[in-house]
């Protein structure tokens, strides 16, 4: 896919990782705020990939569009994170990572969306990072949080040293990232426009509603879109929990984390 391409799709598109307090947030703004624009939206990971990942897009002639941040603007978003999540009232638990390899997390997403889980598994990986504290890195968490939802444990907490992901589905959604210039998370796409962190989440969401983005219109959803398929209903009234079984940070700004 061209970048060009990338720009024109008719459906927009949510870049969301699990590492990012910000993403997290966005998520949470979307459930909780925006449950219509939840479900219209298509859903792409987006995560930093490790030497072989950065190898594998180099091979394409693609490289991931993210610089790392600064020790001081670490430390100023554990203060914007605090007073954010103080807002909406969610208590945040920090995690601690040590080494982390973010294929573990993210690559059995892909697993999760072929069993129809992919809304479970965004919600319950969440819920570990940065409300439990726990560190999805491991595999070993990794494995319990697959077993919870009735996936095989063995397999997800693998999913890193899946060839067939890596080299599948993974690369793909590494390129559509490169494709999209998607710098960090949260980054939304609607058309032509772009939109980068939580604090642009209210004008995509009116986008998405006016239908008003360049370009913008009805579209095919990916098949890695957890909501693919969904019935269409008054998603106002549905909590959390309705809305998971019905469908089974980045340099010199606030609201984004890289």
């Amino acid at each position: 896919m061209t970048e060009v391409a990338a720009k024109r799709s008719k459906v927009p598109r949510f870049y969301f990782n699990f590492r990012s307090p910000y993403s997290w947030i966005a998520y949470r703004d979307l459930m909780d705020r925006y449950p219509d624009v939840a479900q219209a939206v298509e859903w792409h990971l987006w995560w930093e990939p490790d030497a072989d990942g950065e190898r594998r897009m180099a091979e394409h002639g693609h490289h991931f569009p993210y610089s790392a941040m600064s020790r001081e603007k670490h430390l100023y978003i554990l203060q914007d994170v605090r007073r954010l999540t103080t807002d909406r009232g969610l208590a945040v638990s920090w995690p601690v990572d040590h080494d982390p390899v973010w294929e573990v997390p993210h690559l059995p997403y892909f697993l999760a969306l072929d069993a129809g889980l992919g809304p479970a598994w965004i919600e319950r990986v969440y819920r570990a990072r940065w409300q439990e504290g726990r560190d999805i890195c491991d595999r070993t968490t990794i494995a319990e949080i697959a077993g919870e939802l009735g996936l095989s444990a063995e397999r997800a907490a693998a999913a890193a040293d899946d060839e067939e992901l890596r080299g599948g589905r993974g690369l793909r959604a590494l390129l559509a990232v490169s494709d999209a210039g998607a710098f960090g998370v949260p980054f939304f796409t609607h058309g032509y426009d772009k939109f980068w962190g939580v604090d642009r989440l209210a004008a995509f969401v009116a986008s998405v509603r006016s239908g008003s983005g360049a370009g913008s219109g009805s579209g095919a959803r990916s098949r890695d879109t957890p909501l693919a398929g969904a019935p269409d209903e008054d998603f106002a009234e549905l909590s959390d929990a309705d809305f998971a079984a019905a469908r089974s940070a980045d340099p010199g700004h606030a609201g984004g984390c890289g």
